[in-house]
């Protein structure tokens, strides 16, 4: 009798399970969750360096889950912010999933936050198949990666709600073409928000950190 093989049905199966029981721990304590996703050097560490302050400022209090396959790098930068960080090295995984994440709530006290940021490891393709338990997933896409990256990876743009397109600055010294972007994005979704910003010329991070503090309020 031949054997049955189905390929990463469990895993998905289980990680599904895992995240459900994530959502009400999360729902809980009253604390709105995002993940973020993005390829290597997208910025996403840089967005929540603005990003922190500028909500902690319009009344919300924020951690972050900081997830890489190495090193702890990110999460140091993040802990002069005074918030609460808790690392997740992967040790070669492509992505983070809700068991890692459920382990890492051992060392966050959610009854001091109103958000909790889920930092993913650097990838647009495996992060996009497993759910975190999350509010809402975003993902940061920096113009130096060119315009191209919502038609190559639609996996990660379909399953968002927000889009933050990242380092607006560096557009007149790339080939990055917004408009093309942006038309991609609504064209897999029409609902995703976007939003351009840059972390060096501080572009768009006013608006956006105002737009996240009144959607951690609607609760």
């Amino acid at each position: 009798m031949p054997v049955k093989v189905v390929i990463g049905k469990d895993l998905l199966e289980e990680n599904r399970k895992k995240a459900s029981d994530l959502r009400k721990r999360f729902a809980d304590a009253g604390v709105k969750v995002i993940n973020i996703l993005s390829a290597p050097g997208a910025g996403k560490t840089s967005l929540l360096e603005e990003t922190v302050p500028r909500v902690r400022k319009l009344g919300i209090r924020a951690g972050v889950i900081e997830g890489d396959v190495a090193t702890a790098r990110d999460a140091e930068r993040l802990s002069p912010l005074g918030i609460p960080v808790v690392q997740i090295t992967t040790l070669g995984a492509c992505h983070l999933d809700s068991a890692m994440i459920w382990t890492a709530l051992s060392e966050m006290d959610l009854s001091g936050l109103d958000l909790l940021f889920i930092e993913n490891v650097g990838n647009l393709v495996c992060p996009s198949s497993f759910d975190l338990g999350e509010d809402l997933r975003m993902v940061v896409l920096s113009t130096a990666e060119g315009s191209d990256k919502p038609a190559k990876y639609p996996a990660a743009f379909l399953s968002c709600q927000v889009v933050v397109i990242n380092k607006t600055d560096l557009i007149p010294y790339t080939d990055f073409n917004v408009e093309q972007v942006l038309a991609e994005i609504s064209g897999l979704k029409a609902s995703i928000k976007t939003f351009k910003v840059s972390c060096r010329s501080k572009e768009g991070l006013d608006e956006w950190s105002v737009w996240l503090a009144d959607w951690v309020r609607q609760g």
